[in-house]
């Protein structure tokens, strides 16, 4: 059983069932993984537990990618930017927001 073939098979099964372009695909992917992550885990996405997986989900599909293409560079490059953009912007805008008036220790009697 050649994995990398099937794994690709099973990716243009997907691509042509929603008819999406793979940039898209790779933006949704990113965004449905970093949140189901935050949900089963129950962490924040200020951990980066959430985004760390994303990451690693994304590094698997490009090992696959490599492995039934070969090199590409320009596509490797495009697949990780469409895919963790928006989960590194999130989670760095979680970890960085002000932290809200009713959670500061100080508020809550805290030192």
């Amino acid at each position: 059983m050649d994995f990398p073939k099937l794994y690709h098979s099973w990716i243009l099964w997907i691509g042509d069932g929603t008819g999406l372009p793979d940039a898209i695909l790779h933006i949704h992917a990113g965004l449905a993984i970093l949140l189901l992550v935050r949900i089963v885990s129950r962490r924040s996405l200020a951990t980066f537990l959430p985004f760390a997986v994303v990451a690693a989900a994304e590094l698997g599909n490009e090992t696959m990618d490599y492995l039934s293409y070969g090199l590409r560079v320009s596509d490797t490059l495009a697949d990780l930017g469409n895919t963790l953009c928006w989960p590194l912007v999130i989670s760095l805008g979680v970890r960085l927001r002000p932290m809200a008036l009713r959670d500061r220790p100080e508020r809550r009697g805290e030192a």
